[in-house]
């Protein structure tokens, strides 16, 4: 099993939902669709007040060349262009959609046989972004302006708890390896991975019972026949998922500080984005829906779903049995990268892994206190910095110092805030660092 320095072993409380087959999310009356679901600028809204919409029409078109389509996720009609809060608490505009339980569908014409320009345009066209998080649009990335020979598949889910692109892996293999050969032709690359961690082995059995995906043995890689996808198998550490970790393990390439993936030839795309790509160019589909886990021991029924985009996430608890009464911490994403939530007056977006209701075991709640020296944090920092400097000098206000000591190459992680004794915010301390750095800019 490869791996990469640093970082250590969280206990992933994947055993609640990793035998779930994904079920599907029933309608509901009202969804609000955000026109900021992806990095770059807002969508801009193509419809108004009282328009008729069925699922899949576009409803907020590209602003700018980073930016992404956005469509409906059911049929009905649009009541208003609303600012609502999001998973960080910021208000967005949405569309206000209210469904008439009908079935209409707006799907474009399937691709046979397509070029890498029509993949990509594609792409484009159905609003494809990256969903393992980060949310930059696709077309985007596989268009670099550096050269690029390696496509690496995101399939660490390294994140505790979640376990859809785990399901996406067992239940729909062959969609997903097809995507991921489209987006290696769209790349013209031939090198491919995929890099999946040992806690998924009924996934990882699944992908090798596909023609030509191999494993990651000498005796395989030997007999490897050009278009051969390699199925890399990665130690079970947090946070192994992570782009730049990724890549070491999987192909020894080391992104230079500030750099991109595609700075040592490679693209990195995640499994659930591989499968949208798949579906949007052999059946047309725009990306209006995603999978997502709904876990933690404070929900009644833990489930893995597919749910349309703009859904209110108090109608998600209400499918999985509600809260229990000694829940503590509502997250948007997984426990070590996510947002903690206020409340469930927030809608899915195509980025949301996950929704996981925690109890007093699984959150700690205990208040910081003041930083004991005790270095931890650099220890299993995968990034080889020093976040007690960064969190200390962002604490008394020094945001020259806190970038010296390199929070603007912190990727937020939060395995420092995890094994830290003093229980200390290191993670807000960096990115308070960097809104401070870009309002100096």
């Amino acid at each position: 099993m490869r791996t990469f320095k640093g970082g250590f072993h969280v206990p992933d409380g994947k055993s609640l939902t990793a035998e779930a087959s994904v079920e599907y999310m029933p309608l509901v009356t009202d969804y609000f669709v955000s026109l900021s679901q992806h990095i770059g600028k807002p969508a801009r809204p193509v419809v108004n007040a009282g328009d008729q919409v069925v699922e899949g029409q576009l409803i907020a078109e590209a602003s700018s060349p980073v930016s992404a389509n956005i469509h409906s996720p059911v049929c009905g009609e649009v009541v208003e262009i609303v600012k609502r809060k999001n998973a960080q608490g910021a208000l967005v505009d949405c569309v206000h959609l209210r469904s008439d339980g009908k079935q209409d569908k707006f799907t474009y014409p399937p691709l046979v046989d397509p070029t890498p320009e029509q993949i990509v345009a594609r792409i484009a066209e159905a609003g494809i972004v990256g969903m393992g998080g980060a949310g930059f649009p696709t077309a985007v990335k596989l268009q670099p302006r550096d050269p690029v020979d390696t496509l690496i598949i995101n399939a660490a889910e390294c994140e505790p708890y979640l376990n859809c692109d785990n399901r996406v892996m067992i239940e729909r293999t062959e969609a997903f390896i097809a995507g991921v050969r489209l987006i290696a032709k769209a790349l013209s690359v031939t090198n491919v991975y995929i890099g999946i961690e040992a806690n998924k082995m009924q996934a990882y059995n699944a992908l090798l019972a596909q023609e030509g995906v191999i494993a990651d043995t000498k005796e395989a890689l030997q007999n490897r026949k050009d278009g051969d996808i390699v199925v890399v198998l990665l130690k079970t550490k947090y946070p192994q998922g992570a782009e730049k970790t990724l890549i070491k393990a999987c192909v020894n390439r080391e992104v230079p500080v500030g750099g991109l993936p595609s700075a040592v030839g490679c693209i990195v795309d995640n499994v659930c984005t591989a499968y949208a790509v798949w579906d949007a160019v052999v059946n047309g589909n725009p990306l209006h829906k995603r999978f997502m886990t709904v876990s933690g021991r404070g929900i009644a029924v833990p489930k893995n779903l597919e749910v349309a985009v703009g859904t209110p996430l108090s109608a998600i608890v209400e499918l999985c049995g509600g809260v229990n009464d000694d829940t503590v911490k509502l997250i948007s994403g997984g426990p070590m990268m996510g947002f903690s939530l206020l409340d469930l007056d927030v809608c899915t977006t195509k980025t949301d892994s996950g929704l996981l209701c925690l109890t007093d075991k699984e959150a700690s709640t205990v208040l910081p206190t003041p930083c004991i020296n005790c270095g931890r944090c650099a220890q299993v920092c995968p990034m080889r910095l020093m976040p007690m400097y960064i969190d200390f000098y962002t604490t008394v206000g020094d945001t020259e110092n806190a970038v010296r000591y390199g929070a603007l190459n912190c990727f937020e992680c939060g395995t420092c805030a995890y094994v830290c004794p003093a229980k200390r915010p290191i993670v807000q301390s960096v990115r308070l660092t960097k809104i401070r750095s870009k309002e100096k800019k």
